[in-house]
């Protein structure tokens, strides 16, 4: 486990996590420190499926998806630190507290995901997150997840 930063793009992304489009919710994921953070982006274009019925003449991006965001960005954080790239490993989500969505995140938006880790024991870890367009705190959450092989 190396203490460099990295990063993911997206073709790696797909090599760690198995989500797929329309359900994909980063494009990449940089400043990854194993075991510690990690932070996930997403531009927001416009052109998602959700905008067409979220809401139609005032677009937002759901909270829970900057939340699902957030856990495919832990995900990654998790795979990276385990040295576990290509290995079909899953991380499901277990619980998600204390969340709060403190402004929308509309088309044109770069969204940023900022997970921390608190803390990880075996195969279940928890996370903080924070969502943020700019320097403004769209989302907050605490989650926890838990690594488990595929059957």
């Amino acid at each position: 486990m190396s203490d460099a930063l990295t990063t993911a793009d997206l073709d790696r992304i797909k090599r760690m996590i198995p989500h797929r489009d329309p359900f994909l919710m980063i494009d990449s994921v940089t400043d990854i420190q194993n075991g510690e953070f990690a932070v996930g982006r997403k531009a927001v274009t416009g052109d998602e499926y959700f905008f067409e019925g979220h809401f139609p003449g005032r677009p937002i991006m759901p909270g829970v998806l900057i939340v699902e965001a957030m856990a495919q960005t832990a995900a990654v954080l998790v795979v990276q630190t385990l040295d576990m790239v290509d290995q079909g490993k899953l991380v499901y989500f277990m619980t998600v507290d204390k969340t709060k969505f403190r402004a929308p995140v509309e088309p044109g938006a770069d969204l940023e995901l900022h997970v921390t880790v608190q803390r990880s024991k075996g195969r279940v870890w928890k996370f903080s997150g924070i969502g943020k367009v700019g320097d403004k705190t769209v989302a907050e959450a605490e989650f926890s997840a838990m690594i488990v092989d595929p059957e």
